[in-house]
């Protein structure tokens, strides 16, 4: 122990492991650091729907000094934590060290473009409310853009929103994205004609039809959801087609173009591409001195502490422990807030002098969503999909969503959805140009009243 009174413990990360294990160690004699880089907790698992305008982000987001207000001991700070010095037992925050007795590392994980870092800025992943809003700007601005474009008799652009990746975000992103050029576009794309009727000749003024867009979903496995049972990937893959996604599984993407995905000698042209298909663990895992694995998640031991540092604790997307059964521990929310609590449990054996006890991950089940009444689920040996799975997927996420008001508020904004296919957060803000329409123009020539635009003024 440092020569404090009480023992000094320092989270990185108010995800839901850090967070979890921060608010466990409230009742305990100790001081608590909590460190992030930003000043709020996410609901990573509804990011997709701040990224598909059906929630706005103050809704899967509450601020980390509004969670812990009633604890005494927690102190939080903002900031990004660059080095660790374990033989010293220090934090280095932005220049400044904080001592601790005990460490406990959540600070999660990162897109992962197997060494090709370069195709971020064309294909966003999502990690963050940051991410999700970039997301939510490129699928507006592309419908916008094609309708700007049709307006002026330049002609249609054909919009092809392409997923990389048929992991849970990849699905549950496809999925939704083909319910808002289906449904919540459909009919708003349409102007009136001369007669003031909305009859044929408004049919014939139609500039757009979102219903076109083609939602691809490119998957480098056999199948999508491959962490899921046979049975319930083939039922997710039929649901989406139901969509309207194209799925193409055992397709490996070999580059990214501003507009276009390459897949070895073929090239899919792009006005989107989402990026979903791998995750890595913060480079933080990296400084602890431990083994890591091929993601940089540390082998932790079996109570998930560092191997050479008993003090150290490394939980959620940045540690690598297998279960039971041999199965690696997956990087979900559940598995999270079990980690930080049982490293609670631990620090607390430790202040009494008992013996620590080994983490065991408790599978409570898994659910992806796939669309409206569409989605999967695993509890078990019961594997169910459809609308029984989706109404599961509903109740799991309101329940694990932190605060009372933003449980009724998503409620509400689910039921509204629900039954009028209406978006309520459509909002297109910052930047209103898109590279990869600018890299169409230029493939498909510029029409006559394009060139009219970009001829130089005389």
């Amino acid at each position: 122990m440092s020569s404090n009174a009480i023992p000094q413990v320092v989270v990185i990360g108010a995800g839901f492991g850090g967070l979890t294990a921060a608010r466990r160690l409230t009742h305990l004699p100790v001081h608590i650091t909590l460190i992030d880089r930003t000043n709020h907790h996410t609901f990573q698992p509804l990011l997709y729907q701040v990224a598909t305008a059906g929630l706005s982000p103050g809704e899967i987001a509450a601020p980390i000094r509004w969670i812990v207000r009633r604890r005494p001991n927690i102190e939080v700070l903002l900031g990004e934590v660059h080095d660790l010095d374990l033989t010293r037992r220090v934090v280095n925050l932005d220049g400044r060290e904080i001592p601790y007795d005990y460490l406990i590392v959540a600070a999660g994980s990162s897109h992962a473009y197997f060494g090709h870092d370069e195709w971020e800025p064309m294909a966003p992943g999502l990690k963050t409310i940051e991410d999700a809003l970039e997301i939510r700007r490129r699928v507006l601005l592309a419908f916008e853009l094609a309708e700007r474009q049709a307006a002026s008799g330049e002609g249609h652009v054909q919009l092809n929103f392409v997923i990389v990746g048929g992991g849970p975000t990849g699905v549950e992103l496809a999925g939704t994205l083909a319910e808002i050029a289906r449904r919540a576009l459909a009919n708003e794309f349409i102007r009136q004609g001369a007669t003031g009727n909305l009859g044929q000749s408004a049919r014939e003024l139609h500039s757009i039809d979102p219903k076109r867009t083609r939602i691809i979903l490119l998957e480098g496995g056999p199948r999508i959801l491959p962490a899921y049972p046979d049975d319930l990937s083939r039922s997710a893959e039929e649901q989406l087609r139901g969509l309207g996604v194209e799925v193409h599984t055992s397709t490996i993407v070999t580059g990214v173009e501003p507009a276009a995905v390459l897949m070895g000698e073929t090239r899919l042209p792009s006005v989107v591409t989402l990026w979903c298909a791998g995750v890595a663990a913060s480079p933080l895992g990296k400084k602890l001195g431990a083994p890591i694995d091929r993601a940089g998640r540390v082998l932790v031991n079996p109570d998930l502490s560092v191997p050479g540092h008993r003090e150290v604790f490394a939980i959620g997307d940045l540690a690598s422990l297998k279960d039971k059964s041999g199965a690696l521990v997956p990087g979900l929310a559940p598995a999270a807030i079990q980690e930080g609590e049982a490293t609670a449990r631990n620090i607390a054996r430790d202040l009494i002098g008992a013996p620590r006890k080994d983490f065991h991950y408790w599978n409570k089940g898994s659910i992806a969503t796939i669309g409206r009444a569409a989605a999967v689920a695993q509890f078990g040996k019961i594997h169910i999909s459809g609308f029984i799975a989706w109404l599961s997927w509903l109740f799991v996420h309101i329940f694990f969503l932190i605060g009372f008001r933003n449980r009724i508020i998503v409620m509400i904004q689910w039921a509204w959805s629900y039954f009028t296919y209406e978006r309520g957060a459509r909002l297109i803000t910052g930047d209103q140009t898109l590279a990869s329409w600018e890299e169409l123009d230029r493939e498909q020539g510029l029409s006559p009243a394009a060139e009219k635009r970009a001829r130089p003024a005389s």
